[in-house]
């Protein structure tokens, strides 16, 4: 969904606020009856959940709460997310990691067993077919999760590739698991409310380590991970089993930890400085330019064997033509595609992803600029709406982030 979750938050709190829920209904439910449902739907609405068609799927933008709050309460308290309508699959066999190690820029061979990464599958041009949280859970057995939105083009793709190394004897097979519903919970409580829902020490389980363990009496693939910038987990239940475990968590936080929409997970995520596939990542955008340089695994630049392994590599020596960025604004928050100009009133770059930092309070966006105009402190202008606008390029992430690392 491109333009971003939280200006569509904003729109859709706007409207109801002035109580035009029938061009709310028009506009963004038209379609409800052809959308697919998690689990949570009903929970979602019985929680004031506002839903919204995206990737297919009828999810919460929001709840009763603003975007704002929301947000805040994630980085304050803690935040449940439902992302179900991503799409978790296995990998087995005893090839399944040279398998993977064909698709991706990740050095899987390297992992240890029960460790992850993520990581980005690329096409023959070296661009972004998407991007992917992946888990070596045995040798002979890989875990990952794909976004909603690409789902049907990443399976397509694995399964294309899977037939031809099948075909040459390869041992390897797959598991879509759309028997389990995914949950994140995001925040500074999301650890000691998770501990009292398990009998493993989450103390010993750090920032991109997977586990298979038992939380609230169901076994659940558990992964310290997520898309905030805070410390959490995603976990990966049986679906008939998620209803209750989300009810569970928010009953042990007593309030603190709240339901939370795609809205404010997009503005968690973009003060985060994380990618947005379909924004800030697509399939004309390599690794290198996208600023995840620190992906790609030393073995794997030395030998390459992924698709487009030629177009990377040479970026790696001569570097690329244009970076991801992040900035500071004035004026509107710049939107998706706004143009980012140097201050002659050259073209160097557009926007990919904006909005207001409910933490910072003020704008931030990332965007793509020409390589040497991409180091922080530059000065630009961006235009919204026809108006020049002073910007100034910023590191990221833009709210430091807090991954539970070993001291």
């Amino acid at each position: 969904m491109r333009g971003g979750l939280w200006q569509l938050g904003q729109s859709i709190t706007r409207r109801l606020a002035h109580g035009d829920k029938k061009t709310v209904a028009c506009r963004y439910f038209a379609n409800e009856a052809e959308l697919k449902k998690t689990v949570l739907y009903d929970f979602h609405v019985a929680n004031g959940g506002k839903m919204v068609p995206f990737a297919g799927w009828s999810m919460p933008i929001q709840y009763k709460d603003s975007i704002m709050d929301s947000t805040l309460n994630c980085r304050e308290n803690g935040s449940l997310f439902d992302v179900s309508h991503m799409c978790g699959l296995s990998l087995k066999g005893k090839d399944s990691v040279q398998f993977l190690e064909k698709l991706v820029i990740a050095d899987v061979a390297g992992l240890a067993p029960g460790a992850g990464s993520l990581t980005v599958f690329t096409n023959e041009k070296g661009g972004a077919i998407d991007d992917s949280v992946i888990t070596k859970v045995k040798d002979d057995h890989i875990y990952l999760v794909v976004n909603a939105g690409c789902r049907d083009k990443d399976l397509a793709h694995i399964e294309e590739h899977m037939k031809a190394f099948k075909a040459k004897g390869g041992d390897v097979s797959w598991h879509i698991h759309d028997e389990r519903s995914l949950l994140a919970l995001q925040g500074p409580l999301a650890a000691p409310v998770l501990q009292h829902l398990t009998k493993e020490d989450l103390s010993k389980m750090y920032f991109g380590e997977f586990r298979v363990l038992d939380i609230n009496g169901v076994q659940c693939f558990l992964t310290r991970t997520g898309y905030t910038g805070e410390d959490g987990f995603e976990i990966s239940i049986p679906s008939e089993s998620a209803v209750d475990l989300a009810k569970a968590i928010l009953e042990k936080s007593e309030g603190k930890i709240r339901l939370t929409g795609l809205g404010a997970r997009d503005s968690l995520r973009l003060e985060a400085g994380l990618c947005l596939y379909g924004n800030d990542l697509e399939q004309h955008i390599t690794p290198i330019e996208a600023g995840l340089t620190w992906a790609i695994g030393k073995r794997r630049r030395a030998e390459g064997g992924f698709l487009g392994a030629d177009v990377i590599l040479k970026q790696l020596e001569e570097g690329p033509k244009i970076r991801r960025a992040g900035f500071f604004s004035s004026g509107p928050p710049p939107r998706s595609h706004s143009e980012i100009q140097d201050e002659g009133g050259n073209t160097i770059g557009e926007i990919t992803s904006g909005g207001f930092s409910p933490c910072l309070k003020k704008n931030i966006a990332m965007g793509y600029v020409k390589s040497g105009l991409h180091k922080a402190g530059t000065k630009v202008q961006i235009i919204i709406r026809g108006k020049s606008n002073e910007g100034v390029v910023s590191k990221m992430p833009f709210v430091p982030t807090k991954y539970y690392k070993p001291s």
